[in-house]
């Protein structure tokens, strides 16, 4: 009885979207998150310029100054900051270099679909939430055809052979739209990067996430996790390094591109993300927020070094 009352959820649910994606209109977005022009020059460790200066579109229009998150904790922050960072380098990297030099690329790749579509519903309610009907549509079609076509999602004919891309939605950036600001910076020992407000998003999404449930033991639960950040970090290793060589003060570019980030993806609400042409640039990253950037999206957490 109990699976007949799902399954009739599951069909309103459907019909639902369905009808919104016929009858809504396309969804707004705004300029791209990325800024090139954005760099942390040989300045003072702490400048904050590079965020409170307006930059100028390649279309000649101002963008909208990002606006400096607060930063009380900082002194209980840079301690987590610098335990992060060796936990990194001493643990982290070489489990990741090793399984890196033990599984091929398109096996890793195929890793990072399987728990991307696991993860589904996620962002198909925080579509819902943020009223982009059109990306509940897509990730409802993801689902279905990776989750056959694409055997279990190790493939991803949705986005190879239909040119739908996921939709980084997380309840962090639905708080984001619903006028909730990021309140403070926190440094999360181990998880990373946060604020107050995606902190509080971070449960919301565990509430969502179907490990939670289909995974009842905390220790198997908590293996799952790291084996996805482990295969996750083997197909960005070398990327952080290079970040941290260029910042001045590691710990303020982290802070501030997370910011930026994350005030970008609110901004960008039902914007299909451009994926890159490929995961490394020949000359490096244009800027140390730009590559951060790139460091922080895409992951079913928020954690990041």
């Amino acid at each position: 009885m109990k699976i007949n009352q799902w399954i009739l959820v599951l069909s309103g649910v459907i019909l639902t979207v369905i009808h919104s994606l016929v009858f809504a209109s396309p969804p707004i977005s705004s300029p791209s998150a990325e800024n090139p022009s954005l760099t942390f020059g040989p300045a003072k460790p702490d400048q904050q310029a590079a965020i409170s200066v307006p930059s100028q579109s390649p279309a000649g229009a101002v963008e909208e100054p990002v606006e400096a998150i607060a930063d009380p904790l900082e002194p209980v922050n840079r301690v987590f900051f610098q335990f992060n960072d060796k936990l990194y380098f001493w643990v982290l990297k070489p489990v990741a270099t090793g399984y890196k030099a033990v599984f091929p690329e398109p096996v890793r790749v195929g890793v990072k679909n399987f728990f991307s579509n696991v993860t589904t519903p996620i962002r198909f309610v925080n579509c819902l939430l943020q009223g982009n009907f059109r990306g509940a549509g897509n990730e409802t079609v993801r689902l279905m055809l990776n989750s056959t076509l694409g055997l279990a999602g190790f493939l991803d004919p949705a986005k190879k052979e239909l040119k739908i891309e996921k939709q980084e939605e997380d309840f962090g950036q639905t708080l984001g739209v619903w006028g909730i600001g990021p309140l403070l910076y926190i440094e999360w020992p181990i998880l990373g990067a946060s604020s107050a407000r995606d902190s509080v998003g971070y449960v919301g999404d565990l509430a969502l996430d179907p490990r939670t449930y289909l995974i009842a033991s905390v220790p198997a639960n908590l293996g799952v996790r790291s084996y996805e950040e482990i295969n996750d970090h083997s197909l960005t290793l070398g990327e952080y390094e290079d970040l941290k060589k260029a910042a001045v003060d590691p710990y303020v570019a982290k802070r501030d591109a997370f910011n930026q980030y994350r005030q970008n993806k609110i901004k960008e609400r039902g914007k299909t993300p451009q994926p890159p042409a490929s995961r490394r640039e020949p000359q490096g990253f244009p800027s140390v927020q730009a590559g951060l950037q790139e460091l922080t999206k895409d992951r079913s957490s928020f954690y990041s070094f």
